[in-house]
Parts: structure tokens; sequence; C-alpha cells
């Protein structure tokens, strides 16, 4: 836990919450440091720990590179706020409420879920045929990735049976002219799985650029590469080895 974030854990939390919370704020840091935030618009959640379908959301307005553990927001999956703090009168983005309490509630075995509007991401999502396997890091979601349909900005509560089922059981996903979901059953997780699939867009998007015709691996060796990746669902202790190596970019 960074001290330059974490203090003394405020009366109404346990250690465990606000250990979670240090955490979730220094990955909006690092999500801002490589450039994949859209002004206020986008948003991170992670589960707080506890048999309670409550998870922690950035307030409303703040910017990514000014979060702190004090200015997250707990809710609970009907989008009430759990302990409400000075500031959270500006309480939460009610599309991130949507998307965040839809997954939460259908998949418990995921700890973080980040969802991003990048340039090169929504590019992608603009492309009828998707994340082509063209790099190294779009061949992790090789066979591992869904896809949503845009159905406009994501405030109606219907939408989240179909975010779920379109999902399924992966741990990524493309919202068509949209944008980029990853899940993670950690942070470190999620963390790496947007880190890749926003890597393998903004690849693709440069490829592309080019003109020339582009090449694509055999079926067998796209299969063999996102075997490697994902073999018994990817590796936790390599997830937190990377976390702990991005975290002096932010003076952590």
């Amino acid at each position: 836990m960074s001290a330059t974030i974490a203090s003394s854990v405020p009366a109404h939390m346990t250690s465990d919450e606000w250990a979670l919370r240090c955490d979730l704020a220094s990955l909006y840091r690092l999500v801002a440091h490589f450039g994949m935030t859209d002004l206020v618009y986008t948003h991170i959640s992670a589960r707080v720990p506890g048999p309670e379908d409550h998870f922690l959301i950035n307030r409303y307005g703040v910017l990514f590179q000014n979060m702190l553990p004090s200015t997250l927001v707990r809710i609970d999956c009907d989008g009430r706020i759990v302990h409400p703090q000075e500031g959270d009168e500006t309480a939460i983005n009610p599309a991130g409420f949507v998307i965040h309490s839809a997954i939460h509630m259908a998949r418990p075995e995921f700890g973080c879920i980040i969802h991003t509007h990048t340039a090169a991401g929504a590019a992608v999502a603009a492309q009828r045929q998707g994340l082509l396997p063209i790099s190294q890091q779009a061949l992790k979601f090789r066979g591992h990735i869904g896809y949503h349909d845009y159905e406009g900005i994501a405030l109606d509560l219907g939408e989240r049976e179909r975010l779920v089922d379109d999902l399924g059981m992966h741990k990524a996903m493309i919202l068509r002219n949209h944008g980029l979901l990853a899940a993670g059953r950690t942070i470190p997780e999620a963390f790496s799985t947007i880190y890749l699939l926003e890597t393998a867009c903004r690849i693709q998007i440069a490829a592309q650029s080019g003109g020339a015709e582009l090449t694509i691996p055999s079926e067998e060796v796209c299969r063999h590469t996102a075997d490697q990746y994902n073999r018994d669902g990817g590796d936790l202790e390599h997830y937190e080895f990377l976390w702990r190596s991005m975290l002096p970019l932010i003076g952590e």
C-alpha cells in the first residue's frame, strides 16, 4: 500500500476494504498513465471483500490521475451508496453502474472490471471483423473474447442481461461502436488484460493504416498461442509481478 495515498483506516471501514481502495486508486492512475481515459466518462470497479454484493467505483467527475482511496464510492447492486461521504453528491456515472453491476452480479469470481473508450479500442469496435489475430497480444484473445452490439448509452437496466450473455465465460469483451471491457479475478489480472487488449487494438489500427496486406498466423499457431496465454485461467503470480513492476510509474 502506497505511503503517498494510504493513511489510517476510516472508522467505518475494514482494513481489507481500505487496502482494496488503495489498489483501485493506483489502478485508476495507471490507466491514466497509459492514456486509456476519456475525460470522466469511463469507469473501473472492484468487488468489496465480504458477503454483500458491493463494489467500489469512481466518484463521477474525479479525473483518473487524481483518484484517491477516499474518492471511490461504495455501492450495492441496486446503485445505492453505502456509507455516503462528503463529496458523494455527484454520485456515480449511471452507465458505469449498469455495466459494472451486471457483471459483478453474474460473475462473482471477478474482483475487478475495467471499461474504456480509447480511440484505438473504439476504432476496432467499429470494425465488422473485430479484433484480428495479427499480433502476439491479440492472440491472447483468440477464442477468449465476447462481442456486444451497441444499444446506445448504457442507461437501460434491461441491457444488463445481454451484456452478461455476450461476455459469456470470457474475461474480455469488445462493445461494438463503443469501447473495450476487461475483467479479472484480481486488480493485477484486470490491468494486464486491458493493457494487452488496448495494445492489440493499437497495433491493429497502426498495421491497417500502412495499407499493406496483413499476415495472419495459421489457425494451429493461433490456438497454441491462445492456450499458452490462458492455460489454467492465466498466471495470477505473473499478473502480480507485472502489477508491482508498474507501480513506480505513478510514484508508488
